[in-house]
């Protein structure tokens, strides 16, 4: 029998025999380290979510028992869910953080688009125009010229407060600027022979090829914008108004507790301070978790094509 490899074999009759048993890669001592230690830091970063679920289902006693360490609760018990949910403020709050997510996130893609492509011709000071929009990557005008701007353009205490301030994060629109200009040209050689105008061109031609890369930095400031709270807390003087990240300070803060405790006297509820946190916490996260998994597959594949050289 003639032998090819150590898993390929043919033998006097032309008959190919594979080693199945060699194709599998067997787990050495290094292996079994790696994974051991990328199970330990998956435990590390996931028991504080873990332990953020279980101070808010038990009681006070039960969380001074345990220090706030547990692995399982002993006792449940719903009443922080309860004041969540019956609290004004924060459905309020997540009124205010989806309304902000959703148009903020069509603001900021919209211009960082269009800012990205414009970057990719060869315009008139093109140079000297990206150097300036560099340039405010490190230098701002700072927080009493922005404070005094909005409040000339008579957006003080309004939702579009908090979208319209910031447009364009420069680091974003960059990699998507360097990745339109990684495509190939004759793409748009192409579109413009058969009559296409840029913007047909930006539409039709290179949003479809960067679809994975679009869906990434999508999922980054729909991120920010969910967290969004500096520029209420700025601007925003009505309690009805302020985003779900700002009611969620407010809790945590000293300051916020007599209001807690006040709305938890309202439903016969002992006031638990911790537990009221942490449920507010879940509350505040689980939106952003479940829509993760959905676009898993354009973020990993997003990083990949977003890393190309300038």
């Amino acid at each position: 029998m003639a032998e090819l490899n150590t898993n390929v074999r043919v033998d006097k009759h032309g008959n190919v025999h594979i080693n199945k048993k060699n194709r599998i890669r067997r787990f050495g001592v290094a292996d079994f380290i790696l994974l051991f230690f990328l199970t330990l830091f998956g435990i590390l970063i996931l028991y504080p979510f873990y332990n953020a679920f279980l101070v808010s289902i038990v009681p006070n006693t039960v969380y001074l028992r345990y220090q706030g360490l547990m692995l399982w609760p002993p006792e449940v018990t719903m009443e922080a869910y309860t004041f969540t949910f019956k609290s004004s403020l924060i459905w309020y709050g997540y009124k205010n953080s989806i309304l902000i997510t959703f148009f903020g996130t069509i603001y900021n893609m919209i211009l960082t688009v269009l800012c990205a492509y414009a970057l990719t011709k060869p315009i008139p000071g093109g140079k000297f125009i990206r150097f300036a929009i560099v340039f405010t990557m490190y230098f701002s005008g700072g927080l009493i010229p922005s404070y005094l701007l909005i409040k000339d353009l008579k957006l003080m205490d309004t939702i579009a407060s908090m979208i319209l301030p910031t447009g364009i994060n420069i680091m974003y629109m960059l990699i998507i600027s360097n990745y339109f200009k990684s495509l190939p040209p004759a793409l748009e050689e192409s579109a413009k022979i058969d009559g296409a105008t840029d913007l047909r061109i930006l539409w039709s031609v290179i949003l479809p090829l960067s679809l994975p890369l679009l869906a990434t930095f999508t999922l980054y400031y729909a991120v920010e914008r969910w967290n969004e709270w500096y520029n209420g807390m700025l601007f925003i003087r009505s309690f009805e108004k302020r985003p779900l990240q700002l009611v969620l300070r407010g809790i945590i803060q000293t300051t916020g507790q007599a209001m807690v405790t006040n709305e938890l006297e309202q439903y016969n509820i002992t006031p638990f301070s911790e537990g009221i946190k942490m449920a507010c916490v879940v509350v505040t996260m689980t939106p952003i978790i479940l829509v993760y998994p959905f676009i898993q597959k354009y973020f990993v594949s997003g990083m990949t094509v977003g890393a190309v050289k300038g």
